[in-house]
């Protein structure tokens, strides 16, 4: 199935299922953060959204902070290893990230094409996973799919903003309930915390690391080798290998997420 780059229809719907309320119920409201999963949710494909209200954080910093990859690793403790593939547009590119799932599951991996744009006062940045020929799966990890993911960033007046992130993938397995619950529970709104308090960080951070490099907002600083399109194909969840982990129990050892940042 051929790849198509996000379109405007396509951002306006996604920011339509971050503002919307019909079907999704909410499993943690606390500390400014909420937690939402759908319904009808399967056993498999797990949907999630969440907001964060950062009062103090604007949302172009916001915006900044989920683009910077370099910056990623000071608050996303879960992530092994991200880094960007090749450029498609000046607002798409796509990218690799794999992360550390809770012991004794595998780890997971993402191929993603990734497209961003800013929309009046929103800022909005969407991704799904495809295939790139020189990026099959990894011996060690599993590779998952991103149906769709992203993030609606908007405006609250000129120095606060409010995150919601929306998460739809399949983490090709059966996933025991205590991983589905985790992170509903607990995972998920510590990591919206996290995005907060090194949102509060990032200025003084960038200050001090190439300050007026932003590729996403100024894509002549774009140096990634440029992808053809019709390179790539939709990565389809029943093409890669299932495996079921639903009968594995918890570790009761000290997991990333737990850290403060």
């Amino acid at each position: 199935m051929p790849v198509q780059i996000p379109d405007d229809t396509d951002f306006t719907s996604f920011k339509q299922q971050c503002e919307s309320a019909e079907g999704w119920i909410a499993r943690y409201n606390k500390g400014g953060v909420t937690v939402w999963c759908r319904a009808e949710e399967s056993k498999t494909v797990q949907k999630l959204k969440m907001r964060i209200v950062c009062k103090d954080v604007t949302a172009e910093t916001l915006y900044d902070v989920l683009h910077d990859t370099s910056y990623r690793k000071k608050w996303d403790s879960n992530m092994i290893e991200t880094y960007d593939i090749g450029r498609l547009t000046v607002n798409a590119d796509v990218g690799y990230y794999s992360w550390k799932c809770p012991s004794p599951l595998k780890n997971r991996d993402f191929v993603t094409m990734r497209s961003w744009l800013p929309l009046g006062n929103d800022y909005l940045i969407i991704n799904y996973s495809v295939k790139h020929p020189q990026y099959p799966p990894k011996k060690d990890y599993v590779r998952a799919v991103s149906l769709l993911t992203g993030y609606l960033i908007q405006s609250n007046g000129a120095s606060g903003s409010t995150l919601y992130y929306l998460t739809q993938v399949d983490p090709k397995g059966s996933l025991p309930k205590w991983v589905v619950n985790r992170v509903s529970q607990f995972v998920a709104p510590k990591a919206m915390k996290k995005i907060y308090k090194a949102s509060q960080k990032y200025p003084d951070w960038k200050r001090k690391h190439n300050p007026s490099l932003k590729p996403w907002m100024f894509p002549e600083q774009n140096s990634l080798p440029s992808i053809n399109v019709a390179d790539l194909t939709i990565q389809r969840a029943d093409s890669l290998e299932n495996i079921d982990e639903s009968t594995l129990s918890e570790e009761k050892t000290h997991h990333s997420d737990d850290e403060e940042t």
